[in-house]
């Protein structure tokens, strides 16, 4: 049997009681239909980088999903609609984009995992979210047995969050995104991506150069896989960027980085002839507004610092940032739980905030 730990990126896991591979959706869906038919514990398991199963494995069925195909299927105008099976390589998905010269997702590069799993997660990095050029995915539901056709609209889209990261059960079968032509980036809108490029925000470039930046960014912080370098033995981020209300914000130190998350009014027009109209307008609440957080700021400002491990254990905080947990080599999932709990532990006792994991917990919480 093959175990999790050969499976996923952080090469911890114990085996499942059955691994199906599907290559096809035919595939895909017999075996997704016959698991559900039976009662079955099941899970999809994509590219493995945003999972973490228990050393004693899963006592079910374990989908792995190697479908392929990316697929032109509409251009309107300067857009081109391209239909991406699940079992793609994100990142190969993106490589195929950047050397077409098409423009969405160049920002998105580096993120390993597979195409079907980006909206469940709504992968997001460099001020680029999948959200910004999702049409619409194929989805398999379980609770109907049936194929749909939903759109982007339709998922509950946010900060690492959709509709079946909250409930809706089933399995994504294909991804529509919408592409630019041109061979020039999406405005760029990270301030760490822009001064790699030497650009100022709102500026594009070539996406090739947008590419090759952010693969340069994401290795220098051991979010590339490589078997080169042991800090990529993770699932990426281990934490989400927490979210809060600005009142809270407003407790936390001055140099804690933050970023708002509501957008700016649009501008009012008043008549001259009008000026009782001021009056009904609705004053600004900003209290009331959310306002995103830096976990890896809080991590450090609660004193763990990259490379610390707890005593004895094979699991540790990158040596090139502190969001990721490292396997340093045979590490259990239990240590990699234990460390994260710890990490949590220290943050709420410094902050009062509750860090929430990113990858998928398997037969493990923190």
């Amino acid at each position: 049997m093959t175990a999790f730990s050969e499976l996923t990126t952080t090469r911890v896991g114990g085996e499942a009681r059955e691994l199906v591979h599907a290559t096809t959706v035919e595939q895909l869906t017999s075996a997704a239909h016959d698991v559900w038919d039976d009662g079955e514990n099941w899970l999809v398991v994509g590219g493995g980088s945003n999972l973490i199963v228990s050393d004693d494995g899963f006592e079910g069925t374990a989908i792995l999903v190697r479908t392929s195909g990316i697929e032109r299927i509409g251009v309107e105008g300067d857009d081109v609609i391209l239909r991406v099976q699940a079992g793609e390589s994100w990142d190969g998905f993106v490589a195929q984009t950047v050397a077409a010269g098409l423009g969405g997702v160049e920002a998105l590069s580096g993120i390993p995992g597979s195409v079907g799993a980006a909206p469940v997660q709504n992968i997001g990095a460099y001020g680029q979210e999948l959200s910004d050029t999702l049409v619409a995915i194929d989805f398999l539901d379980y609770l109907t047995g049936e194929t749909t056709r939903i759109p982007a609209a339709d998922l509950g889209l946010g900060y690492r969050m959709s509709a079946m990261k909250q409930g809706r059960r089933g399995i994504v079968l294909a991804v529509e995104v919408r592409l630019k032509r041109g061979g020039l980036s999406a405005p760029i809108a990270y301030a760490q991506l822009a001064r790699e490029l030497g650009a100022e925000a709102g500026d594009t470039r070539p996406v090739a150069a947008v590419r090759e930046a952010v693969l340069r960014l994401r290795a220098s912080k051991g979010m590339v896989l490589s078997e080169s370098d042991p800090d990529s033995v993770s699932t990426g981020s281990f934490f989400t960027n927490p979210i809060v209300s600005a009142r809270f914000a407003a407790t936390l130190p001055a140099d804690a980085p933050r970023w708002s998350l509501e957008p700016e009014a649009a501008d009012t027009v008043i008549p001259l002839d009008r000026p009782d109209l001021l009056q009904q307008l609705k004053p600004a609440t900003p209290t009331d507004a959310r306002v995103k957080l830096s976990a890896a700021w809080m991590i450090e400002r609660s004193g763990i610092t990259r490379g610390f491990a707890l005593p004895g254990s094979r699991a540790a905080i990158s040596t090139k940032h502190t969001l990721a947990i490292v396997n340093t080599g045979g590490a259990t999932a239990v240590e990699i739980a234990e460390l994260g709990r710890y990490v949590q532990t220290r943050v709420m006792g410094e902050f009062g905030v509750l860090l929430q994991p990113e990858p998928v917990l398997v037969g493990l919480s923190l």
